[in-house]
């Protein structure tokens, strides 16, 4: 009896406990456009048949309860996009799952990776201000250990100041921004003018300038990025969004030479900044399975890849690279247009991307299923072979007929009625025993005949009368 009673106990704990998770994530309806406008929201547009959000459903409970417990302003809900389209609509949902944080007349998409930790460090960031205050040493030095690249404007009302606070509520969704005094930097820093925009990151400072870094959006845009960093399939795409430079990708194995590899890109990468920045982003990537699909081949392990993301082009090395002069040299050859391009957007690439696209997908189902593989691809296969074979042997009567019209045209009113009695009689008495064989194929050798002399000498006229 007492186990029975705390069954019952732990299962109404886990009862409320589970409706109190789910209270953190509110249900919206038709309604929500005209009682959003005083909060901040982060909602997940969803569909029930949608296969990711149901894996994010589980996810989006624990935001919704983290940023419930930590006092956040920020409300967390879900709505069926496919039960409200036309709201979903206005809010310019696409996809599923699409999850958008809706601050004032603002709607911020979140395209990261759909983790609590991810979800909740980008509903913060972007329902905060735009721009932060670092007021002083102690708080810049904090946030200098807290993150790895650091946007600060440095001085009084500029129109720099208004550009900066324009990019900031535009790019607030991948990074954040700060303004403090001059004072509050350490006395290693040294701006050459005020105002200006710094950024810190790789130990140490870069100043935007407008007359060789173009708009500061664009500036800002590239150097959110670490000078060299791990790169997977997400980095990728977001390297893609920042203007389509060349990109420089390393993929390693713990062999003792990827590791002397690594540290001549990251040399290259420090110490060739002042050239190579502007064009390059260096990086490396564990494994090849990702390139091998991008560029539809092998490439090997290590290797030195400079890919594209413009127009899908990507240059190897002629010759394995040991030395950092190898490795400028290299790069220098991509940028002058002597090393020798692959790949490419063209017509011809597009359509060995959907071969190969639809190849890999018959291998990935093949490897995961082969008997599902052979119900997919056999069944339609042998169902269009039926057909074909059904209609090259099927038999046809047009051509007696058409050996009766050329015969009678050769005949008189008396004649062609004496010939259909005939033929009637013929049928009614049957074919006689051992003559099925010869009639067949007296048939098909008239038949020839007849169409052959048809095509090439004109019909007999008729006789007059």
């Amino acid at each position: 009896m007492a186990e029975v009673k705390a069954s019952l106990f732990y299962g109404v704990v886990a009862a409320v406990l589970s409706s109190a998770v789910l209270a953190f994530v509110e249900d919206l309806d038709d309604t929500f456009k005209e009682t959003r406008v005083n909060d901040v929201w982060l909602v997940d547009f969803y569909a029930p048949w949608c296969g990711y959000c149901k894996k994010l459903e589980p996810v989006w409970h624990d935001v919704g309860a983290e940023l419930k417990s930590s006092g956040s302003p920020v409300r967390v809900g879900k709505m069926d996009a496919t039960a409200y389209s036309g709201m979903a609509s206005e809010f310019g949902v696409r996809g599923y799952p699409t999850i958008k944080l809706l601050k004032g007349d603002l709607a911020y998409n979140y395209k990261g990776p759909r983790t609590k930790d991810d979800i909740v460090e980008f509903a913060n960031r972007v329902a905060g201000p735009a721009v932060r205050a670092l007021p002083s040493k102690q708080m810049f030095e904090h946030m200098m250990k807290r993150h790895d690249v650091l946007f600060v404007y440095v001085g009084g009302e500029s129109p720099l100041k208004e550009k900066y606070n324009d990019v900031a509520s535009e790019l607030i969704v991948y990074t954040y921004f700060f303004s403090a005094s001059e004072e509050v930097f350490p006395e290693s820093v040294t701006l050459p003018e005020l105002p200006a925009v710094v950024v810190f990151k790789d130990g140490g400072y870069f100043t935007y300038d407008e007359y060789e870094d173009s708009s500061l959006s664009s500036w800002v845009n590239k150097e959110r990025f670490q000078g060299y960093l791990q790169i997977d399939g997400f980095t990728l795409y977001e390297l893609g969004e920042t203007g389509g430079v060349l990109r420089l990708m390393w993929y390693f194995t713990l062999f003792s030479f990827a590791f002397r590899l690594k540290t001549l890109i990251q040399r290259v990468a420090k110490e060739y900044r002042e050239h190579f920045n502007r064009d390059f982003q260096f990086g490396h990537m564990d494994g090849n399975d990702y390139i091998n699909s991008l560029i539809m081949g092998e490439v090997s392990v290590p290797s030195v890849i400079i890919l594209n993301t413009s127009n899908e082009q990507y240059f190897l090395p002629s010759e394995p690279i040991e030395t950092m002069e190898q490795l400028v040299q290299f790069i220098n050859g991509v940028l002058n247009g002597s090393a020798q391009a692959y790949g490419g957007d063209g017509v011809i690439q597009r359509i060995k991307r959907v071969a190969f696209d639809a190849r890999s997908t018959i291998m990935s189902v093949f490897r995961s299923s082969p008997l599902l593989g052979c119900f997919l691809f056999g069944l339609p296969l042998g169902v269009i072979s039926l057909m074909c074979y059904g209609i090259c042997t099927a038999e046809s009567d047009d051509g007696s007929d058409d050996i009766d019209a050329l015969k009678r045209e050769g005949l008189t009113d008396e004649e062609e009625e004496e010939e259909e009695d005939r033929q009637c009689a013929a049928e009614l008495e049957g074919p006689e025993e051992g003559e099925n064989e010869e009639d067949d194929t007296y048939k098909c050798i008239t038949v020839l005949l007849l169409c052959f002399s048809y095509h090439s000498t004109p019909p007999i006229p008729p006789k007059p009368l």
